[in-house]
C-alpha cells in the first residue's frame, strides 16, 4: 500500500507526477511505476517525500501500513487511515 499512499499524498498536494519527478529528481516513468506499484521505492525517496511535502518519512510509512487489512491490535489506527484515505480520494475525484 506504499504505492496507494505516495500516489496520494501526490494528488493531495495537487501535483501532476511531471513535477513531483522534477522535484525528487527522478523520471516520470520511475515516479510512474511506484505509484502502479511496480517498483518499491527506496528509504532515501521515501524520505525525498518526506521533505518535499513536510511530514516525517515515519508518518508516510505509517499511513501506507494502514491502508490495508489492519490487524486486531491496530484497528483503532486503521480506521482513522481509512478515514484519511477516504477524504484523499475525495479530494481526487473533485481535482
Amino acid at each position: 500500500m506504499l504505492s496507494e499512499a505516495l500516489r496520494l499524498i501526490r494528488i493531495y498536494h495537487d501535483l501532476k507526477q511531471q513535477e513531483l519527478a522534477e522535484r525528487l529528481e527522478i523520471s516520470k516513468s520511475y515516479l510512474s511505476e511506484i505509484e502502479s506499484g511496480k517498483k518499491t521505492p527506496t528509504i532515501e525517496l521515501i524520505e525525498k517525500y518526506a521533505s518535499q511535502f513536510g511530514i516525517p518519512a515515519s508518518s508516510i510509512l505509517f499511513f501506507s501500513e494502514n491502508l490495508g487489512s489492519p490487524n486486531k491490535a491496530s484497528k483503532v489506527k486503521g480506521a482513522i487511515a481509512g478515514k484519511v484515505l477516504q477524504f484523499l480520494q475525495f479530494v481526487e475525484a473533485r481535482t
